[in-house]
């Protein structure tokens, strides 16, 4: 029996991994990440399996369903938004498994940031622009930020920004970065990227706030920051210039 920690991908239900639909598939016990995880998603779990929204339970609780499972020989699918090694709580888990001598292995899906730059058709990292994606969050309810973690010491570094888990304190984000980034830098929202009522909005970090407020977003929106998400003018990469040479394109 295993415990298969599945990533789901951000939404669309054609966005889990093949690897992460064939478990699915033949796993008689499926947990999932209540409303992050899409239902048609669901529907492919096997006829008659035990299927429980892990969103109002606690860990202990989590923990016991697999617990049961193990007892019985099941094996469980537990479905993670996203992937599950970005804020997906799973570390927890898999120690309370070590514990109880329950075998687990884990199934990476698409981030929420990677689908977020396949809507926008950009790329994170342009040459001479950006060369680094920091992926963060800020602390609200959730676990505290580190210090040395804290938005103006990040933004400090440059590159792109892709920040978790914070549209609720989209003011607090624009006030720690226009210092050390300006406020003609390109901010975007990505709200429930991949799913139907998927939303983009686009400013810089003095007119994101504004463009928002009034959406209604208070949750499952990615903001994006960063010179390269409004580059037009980059340097041409050297991976496909003629006169770059390496071992798969030697020299004529």
């Amino acid at each position: 029996m295993t415990v298969h920690f599945i990533g789901a991908g951000p939404g669309a239900p054609d966005l889990i991994t093949v690897r992460g639909l064939a478990l699915l598939r033949r796993c008689p016990v499926v947990l999932y990440a209540g409303s992050l995880v899409p239902p048609p998603i669901l529907e492919e779990a096997p006829t008659g399996a035990h299927i429980v929204d892990t969103a109002p339970l606690d860990l202990d609780a989590i923990v016991a369903e697999m617990s049961r499972a193990a007892d019985a020989g099941h094996e469980v699918a537990r479905l993670h938004s996203g992937d599950p090694s970005l804020y997906g709580a799973i570390a927890e888990q898999m120690r309370r498994l070590d514990r109880l001598g329950i075998a687990y292995d884990v199934t990476p899906g698409v981030p929420a940031y990677a689908a977020a730059a396949a809507a926008l058709r950009q790329e994170l990292t342009l040459p001479g622009i950006a060369q680094t994606v920091i992926l963060t969050r800020t602390a609200v309810r959730a676990s505290a930020m580190p210090e040395a973690e804290r938005l103006e010491a990040l933004a400090a570094c440059g590159g792109t920004l892709a920040i978790h888990l914070s549209i609720n304190n989209l003011a607090r984000v624009t006030r720690a970065l226009i210092p050390h980034r300006g406020v003609d830098c390109p901010a975007i929202v990505a709200y429930r990227v991949s799913w139907p009522d998927e939303a983009i909005v686009r400013g810089t970090l003095g007119t994101i706030r504004d463009r928002v407020k009034g959406l209604g977003l208070t949750r499952t929106a990615l903001i994006l920051v960063g010179e390269a998400l409004a580059a037009a003018d980059f340097d041409e990469s050297r991976l496909y210039d003629p006169a770059h040479h390496h071992v798969l394109r030697p020299r004529g």
